[in-house]
């Protein structure tokens, strides 16, 4: 099989929870090596995600290291044998590759939440919202780029719009409502968006006004992909340096906490409507 130069993010995750599963289980790589018949550079390349793994040889691994979540194994095994390619796949080599991955890890996920303070959360955007939003990035980006930015964003809303949509929850605070990223009449067009999107069985959207008192979670953004089993959550990260992947049990234990923190004290969803649609006649 030949090695892969760059591994996507989900190649990578699988390549994580098997190092996981082997230190967990006290096995090291020269021993693991052994009970499949491989050298232990093999096992490096597997664990590293730079060459994949049959089912056969994942599975006698998960015996060996006597892993017995079933659940568990048969989502190692999807991922390991999955041969999707995504409409993402497109933008190879012209967006960066967190673009990619995080299309694809949205693509996979069972369930979607994001908790955004400053803006309208990415796959709620109208195109002209998201466009100003590129269009503020400093330095600048070249119009083709910036192109290309906007249409993969526009893209990623297929998990909220195709025939078997992906559930999918926001908290999005006041500040976020009333910026106006772009102009008056984009703002009110994107409020009316995030009106239209709210109203679907599969999307809940719920509000932080300004007036709540005792919160004091307003910090950074957060986004919650959960995977098929509870195990291969994902939480991502922006940050001025690039997007973060966080996989870990323990951290992801904090974000989906604080989720529900946030979560609990915002305005149900129906009053969160009417909240979003006073906004939006007072812009």
């Amino acid at each position: 099989m030949a090695l892969r130069s760059e591994p996507t993010a989900r190649q990578l995750r699988l390549a994580v929870e098997l190092r996981r599963l082997r230190d967990a289980a006290g096995i090291t790589a020269r021993e693991a090596a052994a009970l499949l018949g491989v050298t232990a550079p093999v096992i490096s390349q597997i664990e590293s995600g730079i060459a994949g793994v049959s089912e056969k040889r994942l599975r006698r691994l998960a015996s060996h290291y006597a892993c017995t979540d079933e659940e568990f194994i048969d989502a190692l095994v999807a991922m390991a044998t999955d041969r999707t390619r995504g409409w993402w796949g497109e933008y190879r080599g012209l967006l960066p590759t967190s673009f990619l991955d995080l299309a694809e890890l949205e693509h996979h996920s069972t369930h979607r939440s994001d908790v955004e303070f400053l803006f309208i959360p990415g796959l709620l955007q109208t195109p002209e919202y998201a466009r100003a939003t590129f269009s503020s990035r400093i330095p600048g980006l070249p119009e083709e780029e910036l192109e290309l930015r906007v249409r993969h964003r526009m893209q990623r809303k297929a998990i909220l719009e195709g025939p078997d949509p992906t559930p999918y929850e926001a908290v999005i605070h006041e500040a976020a409502l009333r910026i106006r990223v772009g102009g008056r009449a984009e703002a009110r067009a994107q409020l009316s968006r995030v009106l239209e999107l709210s109203g679907a069985d599969h999307i809940t959207v719920r509000v932080i006004p300004f007036d709540l008192d005792g919160f004091g979670g307003a910090w950074s953004p957060v986004m919650l992909a959960d995977g098929s089993v509870p195990r291969l959550g994902t939480a991502v990260r922006d940050a001025p340096h690039g997007t973060g992947f966080i996989d870990s049990e323990a951290q992801l234990a904090v974000f989906r906490t604080l989720f529900r923190r946030v979560e609990a004290v915002s305005l149900d969803p129906a009053r969160s409507r009417d909240f979003i649609h006073r906004v939006a006649k007072e812009l």
